[in-house]
């Protein structure tokens, strides 16, 4: 008589937990230039602010480091010439 083998797979590791993985922004399509990317454009400006005024990460918006790093000025001149929160 053949022996029963035990096909299901046991995982040996303690503590593991399925989490529910966050749902991730939207990433926003570059179809602007680094000249759009203006302090007195607040419109675009305001895609890459939370509500509580929070500057989005690289990590979020997708950007490349130059457009990330112009960006990021222009929203902090618009804040200091009260243009934005």
């Amino acid at each position: 008589m053949p022996r029963k083998t035990n096909t299901e797979k046991k995982s040996d590791k303690r503590g593991t937990r399925t989490r529910e993985a966050r749902t991730p922004r939207p990433k926003p399509k570059i179809d602007f230039t680094l000249d759009a990317l203006d302090y007195k454009n607040t419109n675009l400006l305001r895609t890459f602010v939370t509500d509580q005024g929070r500057i989005l990460p690289r990590k979020y918006t997708g950007l490349p480091a130059q457009y990330q790093r112009r960006m990021t000025t222009a929203i902090k001149r618009a804040r200091q010439m009260l243009l934005m929160k």
